[in-house]
């Protein structure tokens, strides 16, 4: 989708010129004359809002509070379409804005509400698919609560774990720090020393002599090229094959790979448990819970599951033949089905591995941490060593001269 400035006049006279995504400018241009606005021009946008895209995705911080701003209005009575003019005339985040200003448009043309916030391309998958489950049982307050309640405890889950992993990142980032600083700044110095002595050095300084020069000589020069390489990089994860393998070595990984996996199956419960709530049939909701997933090959292995559902299966049985579900959380969600409990079951899958994720990562990380700490110390011994060295030989040399 594409952003065009329309100017127009609405009913009263008033000249108005608003910023609005759409596909093309005669679909724009369609919308607001089939609602009563008189329109002058529709330009593509040229000088852009730093940031903004009508497809730029919303934070998720921002979107739960529309969501829950929205449904306190729409529970007082306010009319839908009054609702998101009202929040969107409130929005601080021009991007999003706009978003919701197309919305609104979108609504008053006679989209409905689901397809409205679909065509933005910007929001998640799981978003949609609750909105239209809501429109389609005629429930919408409800599933919005749901999905609210979905995405609050997803969030803190989420920070949670980023919490844990600030302490051994700042660890990391010292040490590199250090190194950079004690092979940029503290050789050189030892190596104009060591010129003026003139004596032999033992291997192991003249290593750390070359190195220090190297990153003296060819530090701004290397800048540019790692940030080229980490670009590039990350644009090669985003292919299929580069996102598929960083995916199998992500979940290969030993001890990390196990906790990724299990995080990803109460993610996927969660949402496959949210859905069913909101009155969505088991198959729309294993696709679209499959859409929702960050790991590739738990996406394909639901996938996977879906023809074996539609042709009868149990869920239990389908999940479980892909190989790639935790045998605990297969035999849970199939006492869940036989019980006509699934997704109350989903739930208690999804706080079981949760609970897992957060007291393995916690293990895993007390043990990094002074794992970090001693290579820092090694770093650094070895560094020390290596300098002083030749010092201790020229005074041994000097000793033994003397005596």
């Amino acid at each position: 989708m594409a952003e065009f400035v329309v100017k127009l006049a609405d009913e009263r006279g008033r000249i108005l010129e608003q910023t609005h995504a759409a596909a093309t400018a005669d679909e724009l241009r369609a919308r607001f004359t089939q609602n009563g606005y008189y329109v002058y021009s529709v330009k593509t946008k040229g000088g852009k809002i730093p940031g903004l895209r009508a497809n730029k995705k919303t934070k998720l911080e921002t979107f739960l509070v529309f969501n829950q701003q929205f449904l306190t209005l729409i529970r007082a009575g306010i009319p839908i379409l009054s609702a998101i003019e009202l929040l969107s005339k409130r929005q601080k985040n021009p991007t999003f804005q706009a978003q919701l200003a197309d919305v609104a448009v979108r609504v008053r043309t006679g989209e409905s509400f689901s397809q409205a916030f679909g065509a933005q391309n910007a929001f998640p998958v799981i978003y949609v698919t609750t909105l239209m489950a809501g429109e389609k049982s005629g429930n919408l307050e409800e599933v919005l609560a749901r999905y609210l309640s979905f995405q609050k405890i997803t969030l803190t889950f989420t920070k949670k774990l980023k919490a844990s992993l600030v302490y051994p990142v700042l660890l990391v980032v010292l040490v590199a720090a250090l190194f950079l600083f004690l092979i940029g700044f503290v050789v050189p110095r030892f190596a104009q020393l060591y010129d003026q002595i003139g004596s032999k050095l033992p291997a192991i300084t003249l290593i750390m002599l070359a190195m220090g020069n190297a990153i003296q000589k060819y530090f701004l020069f290397a800048i540019p090229v790692v940030a080229l390489i980490a670009w590039l990089f990350v644009r090669w994860t985003q292919t299929d094959r580069g996102g598929n393998l960083i995916d199998k070595i992500r979940v290969g990984l030993p001890v990390f790979g196990e906790i990724w996996l299990k995080y990803q199956v109460a993610l996927f419960a969660r949402t496959l448990s949210t859905l069913l709530q909101g009155g969505l049939p088991l198959v729309p909701s294993l696709e679209t819970a499959a859409k929702s997933m960050g790991s590739r090959s738990v996406s394909r292995a639901v996938l996977t599951s879906v023809t074996s559902v539609r042709e009868g299966r149990g869920l239990s049985r389908s999940l479980e033949e892909t190989k790639i579900f935790p045998e605990l959380s297969v035999e849970m969600i199939e006492v869940g089905e036989s019980t006509g409990a699934l997704p109350g079951m989903l739930n208690s899958v999804a706080e079981f591995y949760e609970e897992d994720v957060q007291t393995a990562l916690t293990a895993a990380l007390s043990l990094i941490e002074p794992a970090i700490l001693i290579v820092m110390g090694v770093v650094v011994v070895t560094i020390l060593i290596s300098l002083y060295l030749p010092i201790f030989s020229l005074s041994s040399g000097s000793g033994v001269g003397g005596s």
